[in-house]
């Protein structure tokens, strides 16, 4: 067979990677099997024209078993593994597998280089059929070997992609499981845990759950919360029961339950336009206020439900995030707005002096809004043009409200959402609790601060 210098060789192999010819045509050229210029592409695509670079290298008995091992576990053919490993031919590695399965491990090792002497001749001849006894078993423990390897990370990857991070108390389960048909030392090894890590797991296994109790509780605080609840706010529900548990307790108790949190993230983006002049941004983002009907804060924000399109206009107090009340409508007419406000002016008391803010809508630049303002003796503020961070509060609650309600609820039709939204906002102001509030609900908050003044 003709010898080619590494040059030839990525010369013809970039030759193809052009496009220009084909596998058949380069081969003929350079008088070679199409096969072997498909593996010195294959070798090129690993590892450049570092491939082709002479090399004399006497491979291990370990190195070979482990190219073997990994092309048997990840199901890789000759042509293949030869290429990523860089073999300087697929005989090479074919030869090997032949070796290893005729003859066993011994055929493995290098042989020494030179003639032998009559006497080791001799005394290898006298121990021909003991050589060929160890090799049976050495094979045969190979091959157990990589069958207790496939049944362990097998278990393992089962684990791996329904909880993610595996724990060293899985791992101890892994083996517990397969204790029966492997070693239990050569599995723990396998594992990579300490001996008595799986032990101290089989002493708890038969143990009563101390957690039984708690582990009820968390799933009906779940449960009654529709899956809006994440461990912190769970905790924060657990502490008002009269349970005091860490949070991270908590989190680890929902991940062996398999529950978590079915709230998706809020991202607001808006475009800032011009500055309008109707009246003056007062607010100023102080979000904060020290006693009810202080600062309230309204928008509106639209729904699309089988087909129809709904627009919600609610009024927020700043003092403890209470919805106040709302209106929902089909169309975003005035009259939304004002039945909305009229009904949020029974609130009221004639020592309250309010500041209510919204954002730019024509709605809140119309005389009849503003007026309806002025008679009451409340200051109207507004948000710069397209700056939702203005009015973050009332854009928060409709993102929450989004989350925990529409997206995780199936409506049969308009009438029946309008009914859920009424339970939703019940739900909102007198049993989600929130971490600002003292762990209380917004209703729960403002009583307790009256009953405290």
């Amino acid at each position: 067979m003709t010898k080619f210098t590494s040059k030839e060789i990525v010369k013809a192999v970039k030759c193809y990677l052009k496009g220009n010819k084909g596998f058949q045509t380069i081969a003929q050229k350079m008088g070679v099997h199409k096969s072997t210029l498909q593996f010195w592409v294959r070798k090129y695509q690993y590892h450049g024209k570092d491939a082709f670079s002479t090399c004399y290298t006497n491979y291990s008995v370990q190195y070979k078993l482990d190219v073997l091992n990994y092309m048997n576990k990840n199901g890789t053919s000759i042509f293949e593994t030869a290429a990523r490993f860089n073999m300087p031919s697929k005989a090479t590695l074919w030869q090997w597998q032949h070796l290893l399965k005729t003859q066993g491990l011994d055929a493995l090792k290098p042989k020494k280089k030179g003639r032998l002497s009559m006497k080791n001749e001799n005394r290898k001849t006298s121990k021909k059929h003991v050589s060929a006894d160890g090799s049976i078993e050495a094979l045969q423990n190979e091959l157990e070997r990589l069958r207790m390897e496939n049944a362990y990370f097998k278990k393992v990857e089962c684990l791996s992609s329904k909880q993610g991070n595996i724990t060293k108390q899985d791992k101890a389960q892994v083996v517990y499981e397969l204790r029966h048909e492997f070693p239990v030392k050569a599995l723990v090894q396998m594992a990579g845990i300490p001996r008595s890590t799986y032990y101290y797991w089989v002493k708890n296994l038969d143990r009563p759950d101390a957690d039984v109790e708690l582990k009820v509780l968390i799933q009906r605080i779940y449960d009654e919360h529709e899956g809006r609840y994440g461990y912190r706010r769970i905790r924060d529900e657990l502490t008002n029961r009269g349970h005091q548990v860490n949070h991270k307790k908590v989190q680890r108790i929902m991940k062996e339950l398999g529950i978590k949190c079915l709230v998706r993230m809020k991202k607001y983006r808006s475009y800032k336009g011009t500055v309008g002049r109707i009246a003056p941004n007062i607010l100023e983002r102080d979000f904060q206020a020290e006693k009810p009907n202080e600062k309230w804060v309204t928008d509106i924000t639209e729904f699309k439900l089988f087909g129809e399109k709904l627009y919600l206009s609610p009024m927020l107090d700043l003092f403890n995030g209470e919805i106040i009340t709302y209106t929902i409508g089909s169309r975003p007419t005035y009259p939304l707005v004002s039945t909305m406000l009229e009904q949020s002016f029974e609130r009221l008391t004639d020592e309250d002096t309010l500041l209510i803010h919204s954002d730019q809508g024509w709605h809140y630049q119309m005389k009849q809004y503003r007026h309806a303002l002025k008679e009451r003796g409340i200051m109207q503020s507004m948000s710069r043009k397209g700056n939702c961070y203005d009015n973050a509060v009332i854009e928060n609650f409709f993102g929450i409200m989004k989350s925990e309600f529409l997206y995780l609820k199936e409506f049969k039709s308009v009438k029946h959402f309008k009914l859920e939204l009424t339970k939703y906002i019940e739900y909102y102001n007198h049993k989600r609790i929130k971490a600002k509030l003292k762990g209380m609900s917004p209703a729960q908050y403002r009583t307790h601060t009256q009953q405290v003044a």
